[in-house]
């Protein structure tokens, strides 16, 4: 993704995080160090540990991406240097997302089309690799801590696939239907603000 990334790990990185389609399963851990004893278990590899991410998210001022399902996003990681523009819907599995190297020239350019800033989130996060799944662990201040479950693809017809499977990881690593959040963080936050 960047050169402060392991350049090993390079290869593996772009594999998991290409793909216009993505399937994830997000759950709200009520014990976090249980989680992650079971995920340790199954010596999962470390992509980043504890990056704190600052995410900001654009639309313009009549709404029109919120509107259409849309989302636009910039996010910036530390201390990996990570920085990504992820765009995401309108279907529910739709999510792209890409390398750059400017943030500011990139909000800049935003601005130049009429979006703004409209909201941001600040959240604690690791990234582990399962065999063909990433695995996040979230912490986001006022909403607790979450696992994310995840794959991107370019093969739609996979998507319900890959669902069953991550259930299946899910119920290995003791995640059930009861911890299930189906609201993204941006829908939590602004629940939690209302």
């Amino acid at each position: 993704m960047n050169n402060l990334m392991p350049t090993e790990l390079a290869p593996q990185i772009n594999a998991h995080f290409n793909g216009k389609f993505e399937v994830e399963l997000k759950y709200r851990l009520t014990d976090r160090d249980t989680f992650w004893a079971r995920l340790h278990a199954k010596s999962p590899e470390v992509m980043l540990e504890d990056n704190l991410e600052h995410d900001c998210y654009f639309d313009s001022p009549s709404a029109s991406l919120k509107s259409e399902n849309k989302s636009l996003c910039i996010r910036e990681m530390q201390p990996s240097g990570i920085m990504l523009w992820i765009v995401k819907g309108p279907e529910k599995d739709r999510c792209e997302a890409v390398n750059i190297s400017d943030v500011a020239k990139a909000k800049s350019m935003l601005g130049t089309l009429g979006y703004q800033c409209v909201f941001e989130i600040n959240k604690r996060r690791s990234v582990y690799f399962l065999g063909k799944f990433h695995l996040t662990l979230d912490s986001l201040e006022g909403l607790g801590d979450f696992a994310e479950l995840a794959i991107m693809t370019d093969d739609e017809a996979m998507l319900p696939v890959y669902e069953l499977q991550l259930l299946a990881l899910a119920a290995e690593l003791g995640l059930n239907e009861s911890q299930r959040e189906f609201l993204s963080y941006r829908q939590l936050q602004e629940t939690l603000k209302a």
